[in-house]
């Protein structure tokens, strides 16, 4: 199984256990690492040092971050989440073992949009590059495209206020946002 279908935990308890986590990594004497292993011949070490806060949203909400560990030698380079008590590759973050996860589906749970979060955000970004897409509101309407068990892609619709005296929060045009995985 994969993180995404893990019974549904909330934005609060991924962000405490991130916290948790992080206080226990921070106080550890040095030399003292964790490794993950991203493939037979790569593995990556756990230290403070090469662990960051990722946040997810950008709402005025209160915040919901989760630490994400990088490559020691390029810190824009993520390559796993901690989530549920674990760390993630991101390759499986992206992953479902659910057959019925296939073609464009509403995003619903938390960890889904987790999976929008890397997407626009991590997957397939030259260090040099430019992030394409903004932060995505928490509420904001986002589809996955899911193929042959992977997230491939997202389609996020955003309202554009229309900013006339006597029409605040009235939404006009949708302006969306498209991303097609190469990988």
């Amino acid at each position: 199984m994969y993180p995404v279908d893990l019974p549904h935990v909330d934005d609060t308890d991924l962000t405490l256990a991130s916290e948790q986590y992080f206080s226990s990594l921070e106080s550890r004497p040095s030399g003292c690492n964790e490794w993950l292993e991203l493939s037979e011949t790569f593995k990556v070490g756990i230290t403070a040092n090469n662990v960051k806060w990722l946040r997810l949203f950008e709402d005025g909400q209160p915040d919901f971050a989760v630490v994400a560990l990088h490559l020691p030698d390029d810190p824009t380079k993520v390559v796993a989440l901690y989530l549920h008590e674990k760390w993630w590759p991101v390759d499986d973050l992206l992953r479902t073992s659910s057959k019925s996860r296939q073609g464009l589906m509403l995003v619903q749970s938390t960890l889904e949009r987790v999976i929008v979060f890397l997407l626009s955000q991590v997957v397939e970004r030259c260090p040099q590059e430019e992030v394409l897409f903004s932060l995505h509101p928490r509420k904001e309407n986002c589809k996955l495209l899911w193929s042959d068990g992977q997230a491939v892609g997202f389609y996020t619709t955003k309202h554009k206020d229309l900013g006339r005296p006597g029409h605040a929060g009235v939404s006009g045009h949708p302006l969306s946002d498209i991303a097609v995985s190469k990988h």
